[in-house]
């Protein structure tokens, strides 16, 4: 048994421990790895707020830090795997790309291209049309809900 200060202080930590333990019972070694890197993630983002250099010394990692590193490694996989595919090793591409399915699955539903037309039409309307104002607000207002590549084309596309 862990002790009650090694109890996950997020819902999003707790699902993935449920999820670490569902995939040791079924012997998934691929999920088990992916949850247990994600999972060290978080850990080392905490230890690391210990030390006095760091620029969020002893704050708390929140549920939007955890997504935050959480969508850094899913990058960071799909990543590999191009590079992996142009190598040519499609068995490891496939591999990160899966790793990336699993991750994936742990963050917040994807706004359609509808809605973030919606959000960005509105940050518009309310701040002009110049693309260095209106981008900042749209990356803060969809982060972990769109992809940042895609909000860039959105915002681009409305204010030209």
């Amino acid at each position: 048994m862990s002790a009650p200060d090694d109890a996950p202080s997020s819902a999003l930590e707790a699902h993935m421990r449920e999820d670490l333990r569902e995939a040791s019972r079924a012997r998934d070694q691929v999920r088990m790895d992916t949850l247990r890197l994600a999972l060290g993630a978080f850990h080392h983002e905490e230890v690391a707020r210990t030390d006095a250099a760091h620029r969020q010394h002893r704050q708390p990692l929140t549920e939007q830090d955890r997504l935050s590193l959480l969508e850094k490694q899913i990058k960071q996989r799909l990543e590999a795997a191009e590079v992996y595919r142009k190598a040519a090793r499609p068995e490891l591409a496939e591999k990160e790309e899966r790793e990336a399915a699993i991750l994936q699955a742990y963050l917040p539903a994807r706004m359609t291209d509808e809605e973030l037309r919606a959000v960005v039409a509105a940050l518009i309307a309310e701040h002009g049309k110049d693309f260095r104002a209106v981008m900042p607000l749209a990356s803060r207002e969809t982060r972990g809900r769109a992809d940042g590549r895609r909000v860039q084309e959105i915002v681009r596309e409305l204010t030209s």
